[in-house]
């Protein structure tokens, strides 16, 4: 609670937090926007493919062209500006830097960029969440033996519920269930690119005004980024999926607490301790009123007959029992709040969430009957959409996580709705994205699945 406070000292003390980004597209550049508005913080670097594009990018957010003009990262460090450029080697191995942001929103160079960061004894903010889904207990792992913190990005909804979690552990409740709302109907499992906009609710124009990439927001519809974001939190918190993966339950926000309790009291959880994500939607498409679409939250439990008659008390919505009850957030703010990470690791020197284990997986599922020599698009584009797994049945039956089908060739057909294996695939074992999953496969996994990892 007093994160501001403590940017403050640092800033009157002339120590701000040093910090570059890699990546400055649409989350990028929100957290950029905010970072003239926070205190004890200097975006010494900013390290993008195309630096015109950062550029522009930043343009669009307000930034004045000086506020970026700083030729060189020394330079910068000296003028309090940032500089813009493309060598992100050089950004994180500048002795200056603390904390690098990665944002590039590719899961493969964004473990490159993540271990390059340890290895220079920088704390890492992973935005890119569909890295630390294939492989985020194994990065925990080696940013705790360099030293330092490796942290999901605050804003985005899987740290938000995570911090709803804690919350709710830490005042003393049992957490039922959590997670976040979407927008779904079944068909959308196959939406690809081209049928985005018309399910998402904007026009066509409406999103290339907004620069909006019609890939990545189906990886969103499509049930992909649920599945993704979904598996973060289990790994983080210690929640688990329901055999099955996400079944995404219709409901209002005051309806929550209803749905999200055990089937065998009237609700629709396979287990307490599950993660799961519901719906805006009800089953024949029409909008629930008063929805958690754009939101996150929990569900936990009053234990004891006091606790729930505090709850009556105090008029908290709960199920018909008055055992279960729900705190949520309506909204998140993606990438404008980013700077919580930021702070929270600078000045004390914790991760808004970072994977404890290996507990769930998004897998690669075909959206159409796919045919030897196609190569896998990854999520949101025309080939697979991810679903959600236990981690003991996506280890023992060698499913492909969802991060790493991009680029690769099946060498074996696949129908629809079928998930895809390892062994369908012709897989470059030498990849360092392939061999770091390798290597948290055979740290984390269960017994069984370890063996087949083996």
């Amino acid at each position: 609670m007093n994160l501001y406070a403590k940017l403050q000292s640092r800033a009157a003390e002339g120590r701000p937090l040093r910090v570059g980004v890699i990546g400055a597209g649409k989350f990028g550049a929100m957290y950029i926007a905010q970072v003239p508005n926070t205190p004890g913080v200097h975006l010494v670097g900013i390290a993008d493919l195309s630096p015109d594009n950062a550029r522009a990018n930043l343009a669009r957010i307000g930034w004045a062209a000086e506020r970026s003009a700083a030729p060189s990262l020394d330079a910068a460090l000296k003028s309090g500006a940032t500089h813009v450029a493309d060598d992100w080697r050089a950004l994180v191995a500048h002795p200056a830097i603390d904390i690098v942001v990665e944002s590039t929103g590719n899961p493969i160079a964004a473990v490159d960029h993540a271990l390059e960061a340890f290895a220079n004894g920088k704390h890492v903010v992973m935005v890119t969440v569909e890295a630390d889904a294939y492989c985020g207990p194994i990065l925990a792992q080696k940013a705790a033996a360099a030293g330092v913190v490796y942290s999901l990005a605050y804003g985005d909804q899987p740290a938000i519920i995570c911090d709803l979690v804690d919350w709710a552990r830490a005042a003393g409740f049992r957490v039922v269930a959590a997670g976040r709302g979407h927008k779904w109907l079944p068909q959308y499992a196959q939406s690809t690119p081209d049928t985005v906009w018309q399910h998402w609710g904007l026009t066509p124009e409406q999103a290339k005004l907004g620069g909006l990439n019609p890939k990545m927001f189906n990886s969103f519809l499509d049930g992909s980024k649920p599945s993704i974001e979904s598996t973060a939190v289990c790994n983080v918190t210690g929640l688990t999926p329901a055999p099955e993966g996400l079944r995404y339950p219709p409901a209002s926000v005051d309806d929550i607490p209803f749905v999200m309790r055990p089937r065998a009291e009237g609700g629709q959880l396979h287990h307490k301790g599950q993660v799961e994500v519901i719906s805006s939607l009800e089953t024949d498409g029409r909008v629930i009123p008063y929805d958690i679409r754009m939101g996150v939250w929990v569900v936990f439990e009053g234990e004891t007959e006091y606790i729930r008659r505090c709850f009556e008390e105090y008029k908290v919505r709960t199920d018909p029992s008055g055992r279960y009850a729900c705190l949520y957030k309506r909204w998140h703010l993606i990438g404008l709040e980013v700077g919580i990470s930021v702070a929270s690791i600078g000045v004390r020197g914790e991760p808004t969430g970072c994977a404890t284990g290996w507990r769930a997986d998004a897998v690669a599922v075909a959206k159409r009957d796919l045919k030897v020599g196609e190569l896998l698009d990854g999520e949101g584009g025309y080939t697979v959409a991810g679903q959600l797994r236990p981690a003991e049945i996506s280890g023992a039956q060698g499913l492909l996580p969802l991060g790493l089908a991009h680029g690769w060739k099946l060498t074996k057909p696949i129908t629809q709705g079928t998930p895809v294996r390892w062994a369908d695939v012709a897989v470059d074992e030498q990849s360092q994205a392939v061999r770091l999953r390798r290597e948290m496969e055979r740290a984390f996994a269960p017994p069984a699945a370890r063996r087949d990892a083996a």
